[in-house]
């Protein structure tokens, strides 16, 4: 990678982008409610499953799309691909998550007046925008190659899975640490298959992260907003 492609992937994926990841667990905090995760073992097991079983087949395959289709300038896709990811989201929380982190990466690009006019009317012409075609919009306009984005894209949620687990499970910091190295192979596998899948493989379905979802929304005591 040239050094400034790299310097703005480093910005993309930091956890001080003001979109409000850090609020956000995806379930995960329903899941140490439950008892299903609470201890560095079943921390790494529940990153690494939701790694290969939701974001390897559905949502970084959409970024990768969205990449594409920015790229080439095309409306249609664009459009295709943004509506197909709102529509995949199933609970009430995934969606106000991904809608709300989408908006706010829109109005920093915005402010930041990233991108030519076309590119960004591209942008602009959704009715809403998720995270994954904020993103993708981003990365194209500060021309970060596509594989670097989506290894960034997952590295950002898996850190973000990470600190969630070092706040409540608990997990010390180093713990926390040990933890995010180990999965380095394993985002290198899920970077690899996102962008090799085929449209008909692309699957969402995880009903066990769906109830937990749904559990999460009348949860009494929490600490995040998913």
């Amino acid at each position: 990678m040239q050094a400034a492609a790299l310097l703005h992937l480093l910005q993309l994926s930091s956890p001080s982008l003001p979109v409000g990841a850090y609020s956000y667990s995806q379930g995960l905090e329903a899941a140490l409610q439950s008892g299903l995760v609470s201890d560095p073992a079943s921390a790494r097991r529940w990153i690494v499953d939701a790694l290969h079983q939701v974001m390897a087949r559905f949502e970084a395959p959409v970024l990768w799309r969205l990449l594409k289709a920015f790229s080439a300038r095309d409306g249609d896709a664009v459009a295709h691909w943004n509506e197909q990811f709102i529509a995949a989201r199933d609970t009430a929380e995934l969606r106000a998550e991904t809608i709300q982190m989408g908006y706010s990466l829109t109005k920093l690009v915005e402010s930041l007046e990233l991108g030519d006019a076309p590119l960004l009317a591209l942008l602009q012409q959704q009715d809403e925008v998720p995270f994954p075609t904020a993103l993708a919009f981003a990365a194209v306009a500060l021309d970060v190659p596509h594989q670097e984005t989506l290894l960034g894209m997952l590295f950002s949620w898996a850190e973000n899975q990470v600190l969630v687990c070092v706040k409540s499970v608990p997990l010390g910091q180093v713990a926390g640490q040990r933890l995010l190295l180990s999965l380095r192979g394993e985002l290198e596998l899920a970077a690899a298959s996102a962008s090799t899948i085929g449209d008909a493989e692309l699957c969402n379905w995880c009903p066990s992260l769906s109830l937990l979802s749904m559990r999460h929304e009348v949860q009494y005591s929490r600490l995040y907003r998913s």
